[in-house]
């Protein structure tokens, strides 16, 4: 069984961290349980971010939740990750990790003007930043003494 992070006074894992080779996974994962724990603070399960996960292996969100409610480690949910949805290879899980950890979106029209705004509140650069920086500078800031 594992514990939910009290995400009101520590961030979630780094988005880096991989698990089972999928990127984002233990950062969902901490969210998840968190958010079942009631100490989910300002963060959100079931985001935008988890949402790449999500739809990348076709799963959806509630049905992973499930999961993290019966007590699903980090590991449980890889492991449940590969046996549902889309199947990956392990070729495709790094290459989709890869893509999303050096995701940029400064360089989306749709998402620029966006990313500036928050880079700014986390103090990083949009220009030179990924999402990941930024997420990772945010947690930072929000933890700061």
């Amino acid at each position: 069984m594992s514990t939910a992070k009290d995400l009101t006074t520590e961030a979630p894992t780094s988005p880096r961290v991989r698990t089972g080779g999928y990127a984002i996974l233990s950062r969902m994962a901490d969210k998840g349980r968190a958010d079942i724990a009631g100490t989910i603070g300002s963060y959100h399960f079931d985001c935008p971010l988890d949402n790449m996960l999500f739809g990348f292996k076709g799963v959806k969100g509630q049905d992973v939740r499930e999961v993290l409610e019966n007590g699903g480690s980090d590991e449980t949910v890889a492991a449940w990750l590969d046996s549902h949805g889309d199947p990956k290879t392990e070729e495709e899980k790094n290459a989709w990790s890869d893509g999303i950890e050096a995701a940029r979106p400064y360089d989306n029209p749709d998402k620029k003007e966006w990313f500036i705004g928050v880079c700014a509140e986390a103090g990083c650069d949009p220009a030179s930043s990924t999402l990941f920086d930024f997420l990772e500078a945010d947690d930072k800031t929000s933890f700061a003494s």
